[in-house]
C-alpha cells in the first residue's frame, strides 16, 4: 500500500488539475494500491466568511483584471489537456473554504472523501457554485450519498473548524506554501500539478522503501 497525503483547496484550479493528473498516474500502475487522504490548505486564509466578489478578488489577487484573465486562460488551456472544462466566467463569488474543508473531513468518516473533493471541484469550476454557502454544500453532499440532515446539522455547528485551522498551520510549518502538495508514504513530497513522469520516481521509492507503519494514521513529517 502506498499512502498519499494531499494538501489542497477546493478553489484552487491547479489542485483540480493535480487531482486528475494523480489519478492518471495511478491508473498506469498496477503494482500497488494507493490510499489517498485529503488535507486542508487555505489558499486565502484571510477571506471574509461571506467570500468576495470574484472580480474584486481577481483584481486584488493578480493586480488587475486583465492580468488575471491571462492567468485563467493559461490554466484553462492546461485543464483542457486533462479533459477538464473550467468555467471561470460563470464564477461570481470567491468563497471562504473553511466549511468546504469541514465537509471533506465529514465525508472521510463515511469513506467518501475523494468523492466529495471531486464534487466540490466540479461544483465550483464547472457550475460556478458558491461552495462557501452551507445550503449549496448540503446539496453537494447529498449528491455523493451523505444524509442532508447530518451534513446540515454538522455545518451549522462549530465542529472541526479548529481542525481546519490546525491542519492549515501544520502545512505551513512543513513549508508547504503552495498547493497541490502530495506527500508519499510520509517521506517524499512533490508540489504542483505535476505530470505522471514526476510522480513515478517517488512512487518507485515508496514501493522499494516501504517502511511505513499503516497504523500511525497521522502525517509525521
Amino acid at each position: 500500500m502506498v499512502y498519499i497525503d494531499v494538501y489542497s483547496d477546493p478553489v484552487c484550479p491547479w489542485c483540480y488539475i493535480g487531482k486528475r493528473r494523480l489519478e492518471r498516474t495511478l491508473s498506469t500502475r498496477d503494482d500497488f494500491k494507493a490510499n489517498i487522504k485529503w488535507h486542508p490548505f487555505l489558499l486565502n486564509p484571510d477571506m471574509p466568511s461571506s467570500g468576495m466578489d470574484q472580480t474584486s478578488y481577481l483584481i486584488y489577487k493578480f493586480g488587475g483584471l486583465e492580468r488575471a484573465i491571462k492567468f485563467q486562460d493559461i490554466i484553462s488551456e492546461t485543464a483542457q489537456s486533462e479533459r477538464l472544462a473550467l468555467n471561470f466566467d460563470i464564477i461570481k463569488n470567491t468563497p471562504n473554504t473553511i466549511s468546504a474543508h469541514r465537509l471533506i473531513r465529514l465525508a472521510d468518516d463515511y469513506g467518501l472523501q475523494n468523492e466529495i473533493v471531486e464534487a466540490l471541484f466540479s461544483a465550483y469550476f464547472k457550475d460556478g457554485e458558491d461552495i462557501g454557502d452551507h445550503d449549496v454544500l448540503v446539496r453537494i453532499a447529498h449528491t455523493i450519498g451523505l444524509d442532508s440532515k447530518i451534513s446540515g446539522s454538522y455545518l451549522s455547528s462549530n465542529k472541526n473548524i479548529s481542525y481546519v485551522s490546525s491542519e492549515d498551520l501544520r502545512a505551513r510549518r512543513m513549508n508547504i506554501i503552495a498547493v497541490p502538495c502530495f506527500i508519499i508514504n510520509k517521506q517524499y513530497a512533490i508540489s504542483g500539478a505535476q505530470e505522471p513522469e514526476a510522480f513515478y520516481p517517488l512512487l518507485d521509492l515508496a514501493v522499494i522503501c516501504d517502511n511505513i507503519n499503516p497504523d500511525e494514521g497521522q502525517l509525521t513529517l
